[in-house]
């Protein structure tokens, strides 16, 4: 949730912005927020509602590949397209067979890079800094599952290795019998990929246990609660992000600054830009599927098309999609915790 509220005041922001200035002449942009609670479940409901109302046209969010994996069918089915800023999963847009990529739903974008980029880049990085000898760990969801698969291939091929694969169960909070399993295979770094509630302890009781190495992960863990939940252990911790750090650029620092202008009670936090980013390439789309539509619904398949078809300059950089519904943009981060709060400490373009 403190990743996803973010994300909600960023859509309700862009919203609020175009309506202000009368983006789409005639018409006014409303905002509904549903809560997927992090279930695949909850969000087959919450996308099945919103198919159900003749006003909806387009859809941002969600927040893990897991439920993204579960709507798209269902938005698919009514035409409705939905960007999604945070989904990794590579499946989401070019189906399970990595060797004959095939866009499966033609509704369905992202703003974010994806784990085939994110896993390569961390494995790159933890190389390049002399740790060869890693064990992984995941919660079994499908952005942990994929974005472990895509860093252990990166990190053996540059001649890596992988001293122990474990996974935990996302509701456990005890993680002796892991770390006692990776322990004693002297790993010089630890990739952990799940959320940060789980992240935190794990690094607390990673060091508590002895094994004083640096624990990485993925986007799932950047956030200021997870220093907060790992304590004085988390120094030195790493994960990854897709993009550049918000406030390095001149776009950022604007969205930052209206943010806080907007006086929400929650941060922007990892994927409040990508949010905004993908509210406004919707927004973008309208312009020219709402010119001479009777209505919302009629608009639909207009609307896709047109999304598929931005290209600005927004807070994350470039934002358009490829012909598979992929971000093009593909710069990540990795952030390190370095006196108690995550610093950047490499962006680049991944190659």
């Amino acid at each position: 949730s403190a990743m996803g509220t973010g994300m909600r005041n960023s859509v309700d922001l862009a919203v609020k912005q175009a309506n202000a200035k009368g983006t789409i002449p005639g018409w006014e942009i409303q905002f509904v927020a549903e809560d997927d609670q992090a279930s695949p479940d909850a969000g087959k409901n919450a996308a099945t509602k919103l198919t159900g109302d003749k006003d909806v046209i387009g859809v941002v969010g969600p927040l893990n590949s897991s439920v993204g994996q579960a709507i798209q069918p269902i938005l698919e089915s009514a035409g409705i397209p939905l960007v999604s800023p945070a989904n990794t999963n590579p499946t989401l847009t070019k189906g399970a067979d990595a060797a004959n990529p095939k866009r499966t739903y033609a509704t369905y974008f992202r703003t974010c890079t994806t784990d085939a980029i994110q896993g390569p880049f961390a494995a790159q990085y933890l190389l390049a800094n002399g740790m060869t000898k890693v064990a992984t760990i995941h919660d079994k969801k499908a952005y942990g599952q994929g974005l472990v698969d895509a860093f252990t291939a990166e990190f053996k091929k540059g001649g890596g290795t992988i001293t122990s694969a474990q996974t935990i169960n996302p509701d456990e909070s005890n993680y002796q019998a892991v770390v006692s399993a990776i322990s004693p295979t002297g790993p010089q770094a630890v990739y952990y990929v799940g959320e940060y509630p789980q992240a935190g302890p794990l690094s607390q009781q990673m060091k508590a246990a002895g094994l004083n190495v640096p624990l990485m992960g993925g986007d799932g863990i950047y956030h200021p609660k997870y220093v907060d939940l790992a304590g004085k252990t988390s120094e030195g911790d790493l994960s990854t992000s897709v993009g550049a750090p918000t406030d390095s650029t001149d776009a950022g620092k604007k969205f930052l600054a209206d943010y806080d202008a907007a006086k929400y009670a929650e941060p922007a936090a990892a994927y409040g830009g990508y949010s905004y980013d993908a509210a406004n390439a919707i927004i973008n789309a309208l312009k020219v599927s709402l010119k001479d539509a009777a209505n919302a619904k009629a608009a639909r398949d207009a609307t896709t098309t047109e999304v598929g078809k931005v290209s600005f300059d927004g807070v994350t950089g470039k934002v358009s999609f490829d012909e598979y519904g992929d971000a093009t943009s593909k710069v990540l981060t990795v952030y390190k915790v370095t006196g108690g709060k995550w610093v950047a400490a490499k962006t680049d373009t991944f190659k």
